[in-house]
């Protein structure tokens, strides 16, 4: 028992620990391949959508060619047609300039010549405005770019240059920002620097090359402005003074709109701003360090296996939801309002995996353990009362004790200790196992319950731990197939080895209240019924040696007796030790001398003494 205890507790561990060592590497894999980046990602965009709409900042403003834009011209009697004269860009940088614009960022691209006229007054706008940003995606091996013709121009003028790309994942979705495309600084970059009058270094980037954009919420949540408004004037003075001013397409039509973390498509233009307003505020949103990851995933993928190895799936289920659902509340909110980006999916990953896998293994392990009491418990009672037992039985397949009312069978074999005495140890087991074997099939067949053996006595119940209305029947039953067919059967073995005429047996029943289940410790079970009508029908067997009658019944079981017996026999009123009054002691006829001597004559040996 001990031996099978430990060998269980070791499968237990080793299917545990492979299960969270499985997960565990599994996510791990996941994670140093990118597997699930798309699905990482989109947990990102969620937690914005969960965070909600952030303050305006109020430094910032957006100046729109839109749709607005084009109607405005159109009705002026302007030709909506763009790319735009650069006169109109000049006008509104002029118009913005006058009205003390701190950051003037055209997300326009001026890399072509138009004609001299327009290209002069824009260049002479840029150059009075002082704060001009401009933005190309056209960039050199070395950063350099054509804007204005070339970098010297800009640089006469006092403009900067950033490079308007940004970094897109899967779909091309925008959520980052980064500090360098194609060897020239990004645009956002060079208009925050302007803004606040010094350098972005790369140590500012948490996240090496890129940083995350923190979306202040969906479009429309930086303050816009139409182009054509700027343009005609008409806008209350003092509106843009001190403010970055992001000028840039946002007309579908354009086609410079993008998806983005916030949800929903944006204009170029308020990317820029987001992404303006993100480097002004220091970049808030970091990822956490790969080892925060890593610890995470290691964690998640080892904790349910644990709780596995107290034997109670509640201590699989309970810490993995109670962790699975304060790590969502951690990465979607409390840790994403403090900055912080989590890794969500792979540290899910390996919980579920790991969760699962636990889950299964339990079933697994209980699948197993119920097999091997099913194997246990079938050689003492019938199939059919094992999976009733089964049935009843909680998760650790342990019987409780149950009061029930039952009928008891207690037998010996008469003489078999001086016989055995005699023989070599094997060939007494050998004898021994014979008998018992076809003891115990009479009582499996009659659906009665192995007790216990000892020695070459036999302890049985009928109706326990499965209740029989019938139990009494069954145990007569039983006997009476064992000392007719049975002991007749073991006899005549012995005659073939040559090793004995044969023996007689006791058997005593007795029917009244029991208590059945598992007594001993949590090491040692042992299945058993106890009570007054467990010792009763032991000392009915003892009253069997020197009678004429082998089956000794008590009264209680012939009341108990649902079918009428023609050859019931009276043995007489007998004073039973333990009992205050007097027991009437039935038996049948099949269990008298003279049957037995009947077998005998017809070739069945019989014992030579009593």
């Amino acid at each position: 028992m001990a031996q099978r205890t430990r060998t269980g507790t070791r499968l237990r561990v080793a299917l545990f620990l492979g299960v969270g060592f499985a997960a565990t590497g599994l996510a791990l894999v996941a994670y140093g391949t990118n597997l699930f980046r798309t699905l990482e990602l989109d947990s990102v965009d969620l937690r914005f959508t969960i965070r909600g709409d952030q303050p305006k900042p109020d430094n910032i403003v957006v100046v729109a060619i839109d749709d607005e834009t084009f109607s405005d011209f159109n009705s002026a009697g302007l030709e909506g047609r763009y790319p735009f004269p650069r006169t109109r860009f000049a006008r509104v940088i002029d118009n913005l300039a006058k009205d003390d614009a701190n950051v003037i960022a055209y997300d326009i691209q001026f890399t072509e010549q138009t004609n001299t006229e327009d290209d002069n007054a824009l260049l002479n706008s840029v150059a009075s405005a002082g704060n001009v940003v401009l933005a190309t995606t056209e960039v050199d091996e070395n950063g350099g770019t054509n804007v204005f013709g070339g970098d010297e121009i800009v640089a006469q003028v006092d403009a900067r240059v950033g490079n308007g790309n940004f970094p897109t994942d899967s779909g091309g979705v925008i959520r980052r920002v980064a500090y360098k495309v194609d060897q020239l600084k990004s645009f956002a970059l060079v208009a925050a620097e302007r803004a606040r009058g010094g350098t972005i270094s790369p140590d500012e980037f948490h996240n090496r090359d890129t940083n995350w954009i923190d979306f202040r919420g969906p479009p429309g949540r930086i303050e816009t402005h139409s182009f054509s408004n700027i343009y005609y004037g008409r806008f209350e003075p003092g509106t843009f003074k001190g403010k970055i001013v992001v000028v840039g397409p946002s007309a579908p039509s354009l086609q410079d709109v993008h998806s983005t973390s916030s949800g929903e498509n944006m204009s170029g233009a308020e990317i820029q701003a987001n992404a303006i307003s993100t480097a002004l505020r220091g970049f808030p949103l970091r990822s956490v360090p790969g080892w925060f990851d890593i610890a995470a995933i290691v964690l998640f993928g080892l904790l349910p296996a644990l709780g596995g190895l107290t034997g109670k799936l509640v201590w699989t289920l309970g810490p993995s939801l109670v962790l699975g659902a304060a790590y969502v509340l951690a990465t979607g909110k409390f840790a994403f309002d403090q900055g912080w980006i989590l890794n969500f999916v792979y540290p899910i990953t390996a919980l579920a995996v790991s969760t699962v896998g636990a889950i299964g293994a339990h079933y697994l392990l209980a699948a197993f353990e119920r097999e091997r009491v099913r194997d246990v418990f079938s050689r003492f009672v019938p199939e059919a009362v094992v999976e009733q037992v089964l049935a009843r039985t909680d998760s650790d397949l342990r019987l409780g004790g149950v009061s029930l009312e039952s009928t008891v069978m207690f037998t010996d074999l008469r003489g078999f200790t001086t016989f055995s005495e005699a023989l070599p140890p094997a060939k007494v087991i050998e004898c021994l196992n014979v008998y018992l074997e076809e003891m115990t099939d009479a009582i499996l067949a009659h659906g009665g319950t192995l007790v216990s053996y000892e020695g070459d006595g036999i302890m049985a119940v009928f109706g326990a731990p499965i209740e029989q209305a019938d139990h009494a029947d069954r145990a007569v039953a039983a006997s009476r197939e064992m000392l007719t067919v049975r002991l007749p059967k073991f006899n005549a073995f012995l005659r073939e080895q040559e090793l004995s005429d044969g023996f007689r047996m006791g058997i005593g029943l007795n029917t009244g209240m029991v208590v059945s289940g598992n007594v001993g410790s949590e090491r040692r079970l042992e299945y058993t019924a106890i009570g007054d009508t467990t010792n009763t029908a032991s000392r009915l067997q003892g009253m069997t040696k020197g009678q004429s009658h082998l089956l000794f019944f008590a009264d209680t079981t012939r009341e108990r007796l649902q079918q009428e017996l023609d050859d019931i026999v009276f043995i007489d009123e007998l004073e039973v030790r333990g009992r205050q009054q007097p027991v009437k002691i039935w038996s049948i006829a099949a269990a008298s001398d003279a049957a037995f001597e009947e077998r005998k004559s017809l070739g069945y040996p019989g014992a030579l003494a009593k």
